[in-house]
């Protein structure tokens, strides 16, 4: 099965400063007519319906909940979707948190995942793959994408901070550019998925902090948010 994804940038939308312009949050304070229009431009893009675009209510925790088929509203307090349903894209929002795409192109298996310090800590990557594996998923077959983000060199953090995630999430602590206490949660996703034996990683090297075309909360705020989609193709 071909699998498909996808991460979009802030260009190209309707919606007005400081949401300029492509946002596709819908709980930062745009106007919702924008992202609503926004919304109606991503799945005509991409070839598919509004309603095959599968939003979660993200609340930083830790719960992957399973999608098989079409949602009218946002999936409720939920930080990890998963679906073995084609042409259902599944979708995490982002604003410097950490955006990843898991597929299992032998078993049809997809999930999008919002990873930021504290549901990266708790275990929302892990709770996907488990998910994932529930639907037939298998962790050697699985490919995974890890969006842009807020890099280590950008992200300070306090020192007690730092030795709290890196308890939880080895490999994430760091350094920033100012040689302060930093967190690379990427280095640290990084990490978790070898240990979970996915078998194909890849990372978009980007920083949102750095890159203007991409949100940042901690470069601007309030802003917007990019979406990163998974699906498969039917």
């Amino acid at each position: 099965m071909r699998i498909r994804r996808i991460i979009t940038t802030n260009e190209g939308g309707v919606s007005k400063p400081p949401y300029a312009s492509f946002n596709l949050g819908d709980h930062v304070g745009d106007d919702p007519e924008s992202v609503a229009a926004n919304r109606s431009r991503l799945a005509t893009e991409l070839g598919l319906t509004e309603d095959r675009l599968v939003w979660m209510e993200q609340v930083h925790g830790r719960t992957a909940t399973v999608v098989d088929g079409p949602c009218a509203e946002p999936v409720e307090a939920s930080d990890a979707v998963v679906t073995a349903e084609p042409g259902l894209a599944m979708i995490a929002l982002v604003a410097d948190c950490v955006p990843i795409l898991l597929g299992d192109p032998r078993a049809g298996v997809v999930a999008a995942v919002h990873a930021g310090r504290v549901g990266a800590r708790a275990g929302v990557l892990r709770a996907a793959v488990d998910a994932m594996t529930g639907l037939g998923a298998r962790a050697g077959d699985t490919e995974a994408l890890l969006g842009p983000s807020v890099c280590g060199a950008c992200y300070e953090v306090p020192e007690p901070m730092r030795a709290e995630v890196e308890e939880r999430l080895p490999g994430s602590a760091c350094t920033t550019r100012r040689g302060t206490p930093g967190l690379d949660l990427r280095a640290g996703l990084l990490r978790q998925l070898a240990e979970l034996g996915v078998g194909k990683v890849g990372a978009d090297p980007r920083c949102t902090v750095e890159e203007g075309t991409l949100f940042s909360h901690r470069r601007t705020a309030p802003t917007g948010r990019l979406a990163a989609l998974t699906w498969i193709e039917p």
